[in-house]
């Protein structure tokens, strides 16, 4: 039993049980907490089998368990029954002992007894028990208090406790009972159950038997499950060595004729070389100074001639090389091959949706199952995809519902999915794979910052600070009136209420597709200060250089690397920023609004890259100037709504919490 410092409240957790080291080092005197220990140590007790929190004292906080201590000694005695237990008061040599005094803690022979145990002394009144040699007291002190013995039992939390615990301790409030009448109940229960199985003996013997036989029975279905599997199995190898030797021999068979047709023709030229076939022919012909003969011969070898020649106008080889119409297409193989399993009976492949399927530093898997209510249980399996598309071992998982969160997943990497589902043992095909690929860094958390800049007669600003909304109301149409040529309306910035001073960092956002002029990045904190302090100086597109506009100053600085870059996303549309190496035409450079963009900061290395988060795809990335602290930062112009994405926010908040 443990002591009352194990939160019974609190859902069970099954730990290994510690090591002795571990126990020595938790019961040590002056062992203390700190910040960087775990808040609780749990230890798992073997008598009540309740998690018991070790607490400051250790193992000091838990009861002794002395009827385990009288089992064991009392074995102990059996055990040394054949050597005598001898009397530790007798002259030499000593006699062999007959009682053993817990008061004096030692042991005598009946003379011996008699001796230093005289009638009508104190000592004639010691608990006095047959020869042993374990002479630690046996009264049970409270681990609360440790000068009380335990008279009381709790009926509320099933222990002993002390008169204190019930005076003014933690059991101030509960019912208790007298140690006599709890002694009485529970040795009634303990020997009507030890009675109803000694009752149950014969049955409990059938049970076994019945057992046996089943583990036999499971071997053999076994051994002939696996003897089945073997055969479907060399069933597949014969398909597939036989299409093998089938592909082979067309291979080969081509091989033979193009190799043919190569040899023939390559006849054919050997013959127009001199001294070779029709060139010498040609040569001898010539030395014919018979008029007749001559012509007789010369004008079907003019023909040969003529038709050699053109050949070498227009070399074309008598065939292909290339055997790209027999390789063989495997895809639709490998994937049936992938998805074999055992006979599903019935039960549907569940479908991961990949639309409510989201990764960051961990990875949100959803899915749907049409059988949902017949199956029992799923299990996600997991596996990462090297760079050169080597595929580890698959990770598993067990889910009850249909979805689940997976932890600590390395960044910059691709991740494949696949979930199945299992009624009783019987287990569906595995669904079609979902690749996921990590952002390039670790999730930066951030709100929005309602004090810096923020201006509340324009922008709406939820409570939880994860969404920000423009107002293109009243007041947008009041400055209308004064807009004149050359003059802009001013951005409202927001910016994100933590900064950036060192490592690579990762965050997501997405824009409310109504939005008419929405921009993101980052900015430095002195760059802030300049905007957010005459943002009537900064309203004209050409002042930015990342601003999205046909702007000439952009082509001269963009080189230089500035303290802030951002990105123009309106109109569902998103337009990456004019550089000398891009096209100078407009529709070029603008793109299909992501539903969610990502934002990578390598501040060590000054880069920024934007990134469309359903394929992890790095839209436009440059430079930028580190030299100060850095900001997420937004602006908006018209009606317009940014919302941060919730695992950017989540951690935050959760870490907020923690201290």
């Amino acid at each position: 039993m443990g002591s009352d410092n194990s939160n019974q409240g609190s859902p069970r957790l099954r730990l290994p049980s510690p090591s002795m080291d571990k126990i020595d080092r938790l019961n040590r005197p002056g062992w203390k907490r700190n910040s960087l220990t775990p808040r609780t140590t749990t230890f798992p007790c073997p008598g009540c089998e309740h998690d018991v929190d070790l607490g400051e004292r250790g193992i000091n906080g838990l009861f002794r368990n002395f009827t385990l201590e009288t089992i064991v000694e009392r074995y102990r005695q059996a055990a040394r029954a054949a050597t005598a237990i001898m009397c530790d008061l007798c002259k030499p040599p000593p006699q062999e002992s007959t009682k053993s005094c817990m008061d004096c803690s030692a042991s005598y022979c009946n003379e011996c007894f008699k001796i230093y145990h005289p009638w009508g002394t104190v000592k004639a009144q010691h608990e006095y028990v047959g020869p042993t040699t374990n002479f630690r007291p046996k009264i049970l002190m409270c681990p609360e208090h440790e000068m009380e013995r335990i008279n009381m039992y709790c009926e509320l939390c099933r222990r002993p406790v002390c008169h204190l615990c019930k005076l003014g301790g933690n059991h101030s409030n509960h019912r208790v009972s007298t140690m006599s009448s709890a002694y009485k109940t529970l040795k009634e229960k303990l020997s009507k159950d030890i009675d109803y199985l000694i009752g149950k003996e014969s049955q409990v013997k059938s049970q076994i038997s019945e057992l046996n036989l089943l583990m036999k029975e499971t071997e053999c279905n076994g051994e002939r499950a696996k003897e089945d599997a073997i055969t479907h199995f060399e069933k597949l190898f014969e398909i597939l060595e036989e299409r093998k030797s089938s592909v082979l021999k067309a291979i080969d068979a081509s091989k033979k004729l193009r190799l043919d047709k190569f040899q023939t023709q390559m006849e054919e030229y050997q013959g127009l070389l001199e001294n070779n076939g029709l060139v010498g022919y040609a040569q001898e012909v010539l030395k014919e100074t018979d008029q007749s003969c001559f012509v007789q011969t010369a004008k079907q070898l003019h023909l040969r001639i003529q038709k050699a020649t053109e050949s070498l106008k227009s070399f074309r080889p008598a065939a292909q090389t290339s055997f790209e119409d027999y390789v063989v297409n495997t895809s639709k193989q490998t994937e049936l091959l992938g998805e074999l399993s055992f006979f599903s009976s019935g039960i549907d492949v569940p479908e991961i949706n990949e639309e409510q399927s989201k990764v960051y530093n961990n990875a949100l898997i959803n899915w749907h199952h049409p059988e949902k209510d017949k199956a029992d249980s799923y299990v996600l399996e997991y596996r990462k995809i090297n760079r050169d598309e080597e595929m580890l071992s698959w990770n598993e998982v067990e889910v009850c519902g249909t979805s689940k969160v997976i932890s600590e997943l390395e960044s910059n990497c691709n991740y494949a999915f696949r979930v199945r589902a299992y009624k009783g043992s019987i287990c569906s095909p595995c669904s079609r794979e979902l690749i996921l690929h990590t952002p390039p860094a670790p999730v930066f958390s951030f709100l929005f910052d309602e004090k810096c800049g923020y201006n509340n007669e324009h922008l709406l600003l939820n409570l939880k600070r994860d969404r920000v909304e423009s107002r293109a109301g009243f007041n947008l149409l009041l400055a209308a009136e004064r807009i004149q040529v050359g003059y802009y309306t001013s951005l409202d910035y927001i910016i994100g209420d933590v900064g950036i001073t060192k490592g690579k960092h990762f965050w997501a956002f997405r824009v409310e597709p109504y939005s008419y002029l929405v921009k993101a990045g980052v900015a430095s904190s002195d760059k802030l200060q300049e905007w957010l302090r005459s943002p009537r100086d900064a309203v004209s597109p050409r002042y930015e250089q990342d601003s999205g506009h046909d702007s000439g100053s952009e082509d001269a600085c963009f080189d230089s690397s500035q303290p802030f870059t951002l990105v123009t996303i309106g109109m569902k549309k998103f337009f990456i920023p004019k550089s000398p190496t891009s096209s100078k035409e407009p529709e070029n450079r603008v793109l299909p609004m992501p539903t969610s963009i990502g934002v990578f900061l390598d501040y060590d290395k000054g880069k920024v890259g934007f990134y469309d988060m359903d394929h992890m795809k790095c839209l436009y990335e440059r430079q930028v100037d580190c030299s100060h602290t850095m900001y997420p930062a937004f602006a908006l112009m018209g009606s317009g709504g940014i919302h941060l994405e919730e695992p950017i926010t989540a951690k935050y908040l959760e870490y907020q919490e923690d201290m």
